[in-house]
């Protein structure tokens, strides 16, 4: 039998009161625990009542519940990455607590390194995010057109990410190792790479869900990538 402590966490005191955003990763991570046939001993919920808390020193309560972990040797577990931080840093300092994480989204067979990059991807995906925002937002402005116009909004948005089809080619390649992973797990097909980057909640770099042909244009743009390099075999 396996034991582990949850923690809840909401980024505003209205979530905290109302009980809602707690109630459902509780019910989240009950579900999680009685299907993996983990024992939560301890629960701790965090109520943040500002923005940018990323710092133990700002998360009192989860500082508690991981001295309690290390203590007992046993996992923290969360219902969603984010309920630890949207900051890639934040997470990969916590990945050195020597502590482990179990997030019940991406399943108890995620380890640290994964956990690291799904982490490195979300940051990366609401930074393309800004970054188009920002640039639509400018395409708009310097066509002189009112801000609060969608017609004209949407037109400068395709605009801002033609110009940032680079930065969403880096964002895809961060996808590789977890499908290589996949792979070394088992899973072969391309259907069946893109149910599971989707299960796990993984998007494209335009922020969709994966397809056999998108998983296909990533792998043959990997492959592209290792004969241009020359680091092939002959």
């Amino acid at each position: 039998m396996t034991f582990a402590i949850a923690y809840l966490r909401v980024s505003t005191l209205a979530q905290g009161k109302s009980g809602l955003g707690l109630d459902a990763q509780r019910a989240t991570i009950e579900r999680f625990a009685e299907a993996e046939g983990i024992v939560i001993t301890d629960w701790f919920e965090e109520v943040e009542t500002g923005k940018g808390a990323d710092a133990l020193d700002r998360r009192p309560v989860l500082t508690d519940a991981l001295r309690k972990a290390r203590k007992a040797k046993v996992p923290v577990v969360v219902s969603k990455l984010d309920r630890l931080s949207r900051d890639v840093a934040f997470v990969a300092g916590l990945m050195a607590q020597r502590v482990p994480f179990i997030v019940a989204e991406l399943g108890a067979d995620a380890d640290p390194f994964m956990l690291h990059i799904y982490a490195a991807l979300a940051e990366k995906e609401r930074t393309l995010i800004s970054k188009r925002t920002r640039e639509a937002l400018q395409v708009k402005k310097q066509a002189g057109a009112l801000l609060g116009n969608r017609t004209n909004l949407a037109k400068a948005q395709m605009m801002g990410a033609a110009q940032n089809a680079a930065g969403a080619e880096a964002f895809a390649a961060n996808v590789l190792p977890v499908v290589r992973q996949l792979q070394n797990q088992g899973v072969a097909t391309l259907r069946s790479l893109a149910d599971a980057l989707n299960q796990r909640g993984v998007r494209t770099a335009r922020g969709g869900e994966w397809a056999a042909t998108t998983v296909k244009r990533l792998l043959d743009r990997s492959r592209a990538a290792v004969y241009a390099s020359g680091d092939v075999e002959g």
